[in-house]
């Protein structure tokens, strides 16, 4: 069963960021090898997946995808479907505490009600690994 630790952004009452924390550029191939490869071990993960909002999976120091687009209000759900890398969720720009690591086949929520740009990053994995990425929530 998947261990959901949950934040709710608007509660901090932020609005748009600049989103100064893109991933770094990667090879466009290794990075879908890599996400296509995180989406089949999702598929067979015998965990409880989110029934409704949009999924970022955590897997070879990549966020899949990095790059997220969704409507204010929506449920974002962060899974780690790594084999043995604890990962975290850290909105540093915004000022946020990282979140507690989680673990393989564990995750993370996060909604967020105000528009704008919010750039995430993995704790552990952001300066070497380069594990960042950005939500583009819309009104």
């Amino acid at each position: 069963m998947t261990k959901l630790l949950a934040l709710s952004l608007a509660a901090f009452g932020l609005g748009l960021l600049l989103p100064t924390a893109q991933p770094q550029a990667a090879d466009p191939a290794e990075t879908k090898a890599i996400c296509d490869k995180a989406a089949a071990r999702y598929k067979k993960l015998d965990i409880d997946k989110p029934k409704d909002g949009a999924v970022v999976l955590m897997y070879k120091y990549t966020f899949c995808p990095a790059q997220k687009s969704v409507k204010a209000g929506t449920a974002v759900h962060f899974i780690n479907v790594d084999k043995r890398t604890s990962h975290s969720v850290w909105f540093k720009e915004a000022g946020q505490k990282e979140s507690d690591r989680f673990f393989p086949e564990e995750g993370f929520m996060v909604k967020f009600d105000q528009p704008g740009t919010y750039p995430y990053l993995c704790g552990p994995h952001w300066k070497e690994e380069g594990m960042k990425g950005a939500l583009t929530v819309t009104p």
